[in-house]
């Protein structure tokens, strides 16, 4: 099992990946779950690090879409939140 944790502290947002060995990795781009692989598609043909906020949200929406489309045990939700640097957080797409 793997998870993406998110959240902020004095050197802003951070994004880990941590998975059921304790693997705990930092970074700025996961795909996780059965359908991860589908989700990396996306990502690693469209993915910029000077992407817009809209732009960002419009790809993960499209890489998660991606992902449960192909892969039935993948949920079939799309969420996306925002975390900012100073800690704040919303819900952008459910």
């Amino acid at each position: 099992m793997g998870t993406m944790f998110t959240g902020s502290d004095k050197t802003g947002a951070s994004l880990y990946y941590i998975d059921n060995d304790a693997t705990r990795l930092r970074g700025k781009l996961f795909a996780v779950g059965s359908g991860g692989t589908f989700a990396y598609g996306v990502l690693d043909t469209n993915y910029r690090y000077d992407l817009t906020l809209d732009q960002a949200v419009q790809l993960g929406i499209r890489a998660i879409a991606a992902a449960t489309f192909k892969d039935s045990a993948s949920g079939g939700v799309v969420r996306i939140y925002h975390v900012t640097n100073n800690g704040d957080w919303k819900l952008i797409h459910d």
